[in-house]
């Protein structure tokens, strides 16, 4: 399957400064949509591929810094780099506490901006690729029978067959039988790396 295209998201009402900034993301092979203000942005697609917002602070409507506060509260996770002519360390403290990427005072130069955007869409990508193999571990462990998810949790816990069988009431043989099931319909080849994705599923506690 072909990976999705990269987009850059820019949010800022000086309209020349806007162009301006289209015209750098083409020049380096970027994909860019480009909006005025936040509720413009809001009526649009989000994209289908990693995305990085280059946002403003200032903004007509709905500031950039309260648009951050925004998207965290929704748990609506895209790297953020704010750009701005007015701020101060203030407002760049609040904005990286929130999450951003970075926070860069007009003018800046353009291999800042095209750093940081990189930074962020790197960050992306790993968040979209981590994200993917969870829900394919989700559905993987959703075939399992409720008799393999049980064993699954207790060899995961640390517990041996002959425990399990005990506390469950099956011979000891036959825990081992679901056992082989679970980690063949699981995909992994070690009682380790079982352990690791019961963790990644919040199914046990992870080990340091």
């Amino acid at each position: 399957m072909q990976e999705s295209k990269s987009t850059v998201l820019v949010i800022e009402d000086d309209v020349e400064l806007r162009n301006s900034l289209g015209r750098l993301l083409q020049s380096v092979d970027l994909d860019a949509e480009l909006f005025g203000s936040v509720s413009e942005f809001l009526k649009s697609d989000p994209p289908d591929g990693p995305a990085c917002l280059v946002l403003d602070v200032r903004l007509p409507g709905q500031g950039g810094l309260n648009f951050q506060r925004e998207l965290v509260a929704a748990n609506r996770e895209i790297p953020i780099v704010f750009i701005s002519a007015h701020g101060d360390i203030r407002m760049s403290v609040q904005a990286m506490k929130g999450g951003a990427i970075e926070f860069l005072s007009k003018p800046f130069r353009d291999d800042e901006l095209l750093d940081a955007i990189q930074l962020g869409l790197a960050r992306d990508r790993a968040r979209r690729e981590s994200e993917k193999a969870l829900a394919s571990l989700k559905e993987r462990f959703g075939s399992l029978s409720p008799r393999e998810r049980e064993i699954m949790i207790e060899v995961a816990r640390g517990r041996l067959s002959k425990q399990i069988a005990g506390d469950i009431g099956v011979s000891e043989p036959t825990v081992k039988v679901h056992r082989s099931n679970a980690m063949r319909k699981m995909n992994v080849r070690s009682l380790q790396e079982f352990g690791r994705m019961a963790a990644k599923l919040g199914l046990v506690p992870e080990k340091s």
